[in-house]
């Protein structure tokens, strides 16, 4: 859409391989679960964009399936980190790069909102982002800053690819969505897109659920 874009994560290779898809962006290797390090780094990006940012985009995450007593303290931090100390992250980078105000953009999940066996972990990080989402929106309201985030259900990703592996997987997986099908990730960009457009500025505060149906109904 003509936007200015730099990608910022911990890996050189695979922010290297994001920025080759998407030409004219900027990079920086940065840890993004670093909280009091990663606002640091909002002088280092305004060199960037000499002419500023409009919003924050927080897409770092993970997935861990399995119940509560399965699940050791180290996989529970990691989860959290990835997650919740991401998003947490975030917010305080985009409180100090965004101070004319603007949009950051976070990421939920439809686990958080229904109960799903064996997502004890994950529906904790999520949930946890939600409620970071509501607090802060209220909280920078004022300096209008508008904080949202998507809510997606099973969406074909590489991240998702273990999930999806065999036909019965898939086909299990599917069955969970009232749609019955998995989440289009060109689906879920057109919704961030939208969502952090300066056009749109009334929305704040609010979780959209792209889902297909997981979180909000049952056929």
């Amino acid at each position: 859409r003509g936007w200015g874009v730099t990608l910022l994560g911990r890996s050189p290779e695979r922010v290297a391989a994001a920025a080759a898809e998407c030409p004219g962006t900027t990079t920086l290797v940065a840890d993004p679960t670093d909280v009091d390090a990663l606002p640091t780094y909002a002088p280092t990006l305004r060199e960037h964009r000499p002419d500023g940012f409009h919003a924050v985009v927080c897409s770092v995450g993970s997935v861990l399936l399995q119940p509560a007593h399965r699940v050791s303290a180290t996989a529970w931090r990691a989860v959290l980190a990835a997650n919740l100390d991401a998003a947490f992250a975030a917010l305080k980078l985009a409180s100090e790069l965004l101070p004319q105000g603007g949009s950051l953009l976070l990421f939920s999940s439809g686990a958080a909102r229904i109960g799903l066996p064996n997502h004890e972990v994950i529906a904790a990080a999520k949930a946890g982002i939600e409620g970071l989402v509501r607090s802060a929106a209220a909280s920078y309201a004022r300096r209008n800053l508008r904080i949202n985030a998507i809510a997606p259900g099973l969406t074909d990703t590489p991240l998702a690819a273990p999930l999806l592996a065999s036909p019965a997987a898939r086909k299990a997986s599917e069955s969970f969505h009232a749609l019955g099908r998995i989440g289009d990730p060109a689906q879920v960009a057109r919704i961030a897109a939208t969502l952090i457009d300066p056009a749109n500025d009334g929305i704040t505060g609010s979780i959209v659920a792209v889902d297909g149906g997981l979180g909000q109904c049952r056929t």
